[in-house]
């Protein structure tokens, strides 16, 4: 069973580095995808929304690893 869990994280690994980011990618998308029919917002708008979301947790990501690598005593 070890070894099965330990394939299943290298595979994961092989296409997701930072889970947080991705995890956050999945929450934007759903947030979209549910609140898209609710805004009355032009249908021009909703692709810049979409990747304005998208480019704040990209610059979330990059600056949370930034500071992490900084507090990591060398």
């Amino acid at each position: 069973m070890r070894r099965i869990t330990a394939i299943a994280r290298e595979v994961f690994g092989l296409f997701v580095d930072d889970g947080r980011f991705a995890l956050i990618i999945l929450l934007w998308l759903a947030a979209m995808a549910w609140l898209q029919p609710l805004l009355t917002l032009p249908s021009p708008w909703r692709g810049p929304l979409l990747f304005a979301g998208l480019a704040v947790a990209l610059v979330w990501s990059c600056l949370h690893q930034v500071a992490r690598h900084l507090r990591r005593p060398e």
